[in-house]
């Protein structure tokens, strides 16, 4: 649902026909800001980050959001500055993996931090997920089963799966029945004290660029298992809640 008559890619469009006029024209996530808080001041910064992103076509994290949201509107030049996409001289955008699979690597903005990448490499056999991702598709679908309530922000268009934040991604953004964020970082295996730093670095951020005056932001960190570590340096933070999971299967004979 939109705050103003205009969603916000819209008014991103009007943004561009007003302020990038000249040939060559480029602009940072910070210009649109800057525009949107003069016009639009409702608007949150991570709204209009999460948008240019989505937006642009050679920016692959435009991938966690649906084709019909892209509107082909920017071009990355990378370092965090954009300019129009020129359909008849830059590369196709990208709409799948297929497209980056065939787009030169040169032009495709992965947006993925060295700790995703990590991430998309742990694997602790058994039965576990095997990766972080394989958890995060499952617990968006199933949030309830964090906390009763629990249900995945989404605002405009932008949703709480992989929410951009500072250059870094926020596994589950989520809103509680009280209407308070909830930031949930997911760690496959096991979870150590350096969590801490991270989770509160994506709370912080959340507090500062997306909730309002009013509204309280809190981490949930979700692990195979939690080590001492951890709990430790928990137990000296507030607004961080530790949860584990557990799989089990059963087989039923069919014949």
């Amino acid at each position: 649902m939109s705050i103003y008559e205009k969603p916000v890619w819209q008014l991103l469009i009007d943004f561009s026909n007003e302020t990038l006029v000249l040939e060559g024209s480029t602009f940072t996530p910070q210009d649109a800001t800057r525009w949107f808080h003069q016009k639009y001041p409702d608007i949150k910064k991570g709204t209009i980050n999460a948008h240019v992103r989505m937006m642009s076509t050679n920016v692959k994290s435009r991938l966690h959001w649906s084709p019909s949201d892209h509107h082909n509107m920017f071009y990355s030049l990378g370092s965090g500055t954009y300019r129009i996409y020129r359909s008849a001289q830059d590369p196709p955008p990208i709409m799948s993996e297929d497209d980056v699979s065939v787009t030169s690597m040169e032009s495709v903005i992965r947006d993925v931090s060295g700790e995703e990448l990590e991430h998309r490499r742990e694997y602790s056999g058994g039965a576990e997920f095997a990766f972080e991702r394989d958890l995060q598709n499952y617990l968006v679908k199933n949030l309830e089963s964090v906390e009763s309530g629990l249900k995945l922000y989404h605002q405009d268009g932008i949703t709480g799966v992989e929410y951009p934040v500072g250059g870094r991604r926020i596994d589950i953004l989520a809103v509680d029945n009280q209407e308070e964020l909830v930031v949930i970082e997911l760690k496959v295996s096991r979870g150590h004290d350096r969590v801490i730093g991270q989770i509160l670095r994506y709370m912080g951020w959340i507090k500062q660029n997306l909730a309002d005056d009013e509204q309280n932001v809190r981490g949930i960190i979700i692990a195979k298992d939690i080590s001492d570590d951890l709990k430790w340096a928990c137990s000296a933070t507030q607004g961080i809640t530790l949860k584990e999971y557990s799989l089990s299967f059963s087989l039923d004979k069919v014949s």
